[in-house]
Parts: structure tokens; sequence; C-alpha cells
């Protein structure tokens, strides 16, 4: 199994409310790909929820296979979200480990 997290900012230009429907639109676009995907095990879209926090929204999957990541990444539903993610967020931060 393979973990997959993803960290962002929102743009500082975005409001409260832009960032909100931004979050929103990037767990429409994101998390229905499990369905695509043949070992995707979950795909999670969790916006930040506490203070502590220094970024604004995450990513969290889980993948059968370091191939099933791959092609979770070259998937076009995923390529086509990348591109309204990289339009909203910033800062990105990635790891991906072996569970």
């Amino acid at each position: 199994m393979v973990r997959h997290i993803v960290f962002w900012n929102f743009l500082e230009e975005l409001s409260d409310a832009e960032k909100a429907e931004a979050g929103a639109k990037m767990k429409a676009l994101l998390e229905p790909i499990k369905e695509l995907v043949p070992g995707a095990v979950e795909i999670q879209v969790v916006p930040n929820q506490l203070a502590s926090s220094n970024r604004d929204i995450a990513l969290i999957s889980t993948f059968e296979t370091v191939e099933a990541l791959s092609a979770y990444q070259n998937h076009p539903a995923h390529v086509e979200a990348g591109k309204y993610v990289g339009s909203v967020t910033c800062n990105r931060a990635c790891m991906d480990y072996e569970l």
C-alpha cells in the first residue's frame, strides 16, 4: 500500500468564500477519480479545520501499489483536476510513503 499526501495553501487574493468554493470544487474533482483508477483505495480532500494547521487543504489518498499511484497521477481526470487546483493554490507540499 502507498499513501500519497498533498498539502496546499489557497492563493492569498482569494476571499474566504472563494476559498470555501475552491475547496468544494477540489473535492468534487478529485474524490471521484477513485472510481476511475484501478488500485485506488481512498481519495479524500480535507479542508483545514484547526488554527494550529499551516496549510489550507489536504489530499490524503491510498493506493494498492506504486503503479496504481502512477496511474492516478497520469489519469486524464487527475491531469484536468490539477489544472484547476494549480489555479487556486500555492505552496504545494507532497509526501508519498509505503504502508
